[in-house]
């Protein structure tokens, strides 16, 4: 008997649920059971329902490597061995950089698949002054309209209005 080609909803509900629990696609694939990669793919194209479940699927898939990077973090049982012939005891230093690797393959494929959730936050603060001296008069004036079109004021009027309203941090 040969891969499965044909959409079925059984098979689309195992790939998902073994996604979600943090199996990747292309084990899943592997088992002869189940459809190729390539075959996935073709559905994925053709299936907007699918395409939902598979989104859904990554996003568990997401938590459950967060779980995982916390389970590794706190397995320490091979984090140190003792010396056969001194009985000191020392640090696995292998063990120790092969758990850091798994947590940060983990936290940076959470990261991919859910980044609101588990991506870096990015401070975009401005925090430099803005010289506006070596604008032409031309170049303030379409500056200023487009700041008063972005903020949706219509006059000038309107921007002293705008300005001389106390703020919501004033009004505390």
């Amino acid at each position: 008997m040969g891969r499965p080609s044909e959409f079925s909803q059984d098979t689309a509900d195992l790939i998902c649920f073994r996604l979600s629990e943090g199996e990747s696609l292309r084990s899943i694939c592997a088992d002869d059971a189940l459809p190729s990669k390539a075959t996935v793919m073709r559905w994925l194209r053709a299936s907007s329902e699918f395409r939902d479940q598979y989104a859904h699927a990554r996003e568990a898939q997401a938590d459950t490597l967060f779980d995982e990077v916390l389970e590794i973090a706190d397995n320490s049982a091979n984090d140190t061995e003792v010396d056969d012939e001194t009985g000191a005891v020392r640090v696995n230093h292998e063990v120790v950089a092969r758990s850091k690797l798994r947590i940060d393959a983990r936290k940076w494929m959470a990261g991919k698949l859910r980044p609101k959730v588990y991506g870096d936050k990015l401070d975009l603060e401005h925090s430099g002054a803005i010289n506006l001296s070596n604008l032409t008069d031309e170049e303030l004036d379409d500056r200023l309209a487009r700041l008063m079109a972005d903020l949706d004021i219509s006059s000038l009027a309107s921007l002293s209005e705008v300005l001389s309203e106390p703020s919501d941090q004033e009004e505390q």
